[in-house]
């Protein structure tokens, strides 16, 4: 059986940051595994239903503007794969979620930009699956469970988002190679301090717990919108029972955290 992750892939430029601890520790994210695919839950492609991409290759998407004209020229595509396209909506049909393929989608910059350091030959079969849109707890939990099955049939499962992500507290100077270091605000830490209580918990206390985490300390703050946290709701309900492993931890931008775990 495959674990899950959740990662966090902080900025758009995350490729061409080689100097980055996280970036180091991307490139080994794969190492040891074997899946046939991948399937990839980024926090920026929302639907009105869960939605996986049926294309084959996929795409890469530019979802982002004003960035060094070198990271428009990064081209991350992978092969689709239909058949696992359509397991995942059978697999979320059956656990009463209506779903749906897209197949002329490709994959979004929360998807690529990990793979793209992760596994740069691209030669892993991807298949991207969306958000709800509300970004509901209890549905993108559902979500996971329903897609637990996947992980016996060499299926790597991805949540891809962050830890911690508010982009209007971000201290630019911060940002790149000499950036300024300064210890992260108490909201931040306060709120990654509960992400680990929380994901030590055993289920159902786990799913509970982020089933319920905009009553957490500083979760209005760590996410003023939640679609970078519910990636890892999918994460971890599609890991049952496997504990929680803090494999990464760094912050970006003063307040950014690029915490990553790895579920069984």
């Amino acid at each position: 059986m495959l674990p899950t992750f959740f990662v966090s892939h902080g900025a758009p430029t995350f490729p061409l940051e080689r100097e980055q601890p996280v970036h180091g520790f991307m490139g080994g994210l794969l190492r040891g595994l074997s899946p046939r695919a991948i399937l990839m839950v980024s926090a920026h492609w929302e639907a009105a239903v869960p939605t996986a991409t049926s294309a084959s290759p996929l795409r890469t998407i530019h979802d982002f503007s004003g960035f060094p004209p070198e990271l428009y020229d990064l081209r991350y595509e992978p092969p689709g794969q239909p058949d696992l396209a359509r397991q995942t909506v059978d697999l979320l049909a059956k656990a009463g979620l209506a779903a749906q393929l897209d197949p002329s989608r490709g994959m979004d910059h929360g998807g690529w930009t990990p793979l793209i350091v992760a596994r740069p030959q691209a030669d892993i079969p991807v298949v991207q699956l969306s958000l709800v849109r509300g970004l509901d707890p209890s549905t993108h939990l559902a979500m996971g469970e329903a897609l637990q099955p996947l992980r016996n049939d060499g299926v790597l499962i991805i949540g891809s988002g962050g830890a911690v992500h508010n982009l209007r507290m971000i201290d630019w100077n911060a940002l790149g190679p000499n950036a300024r270091v300064s210890p992260p605000p108490a909201w931040a830490t306060d709120f990654r301090a509960w992400l680990d209580e929380s994901l030590a918990l055993p289920q159902p206390e786990r799913a509970q717990a982020l089933r319920q985490w905009a009553k957490a300390p500083g979760a209005r703050m760590a996410h003023p919108r939640e679609e970078h946290l519910v990636p890892l709701h999918v994460a971890t309900a599609a890991a049952g029972s496997d504990k929680a492993d803090l494999i990464h931890e760094s912050w970006q931008g003063g307040s950014l955290s690029l915490a990553a775990w790895r579920f069984g």
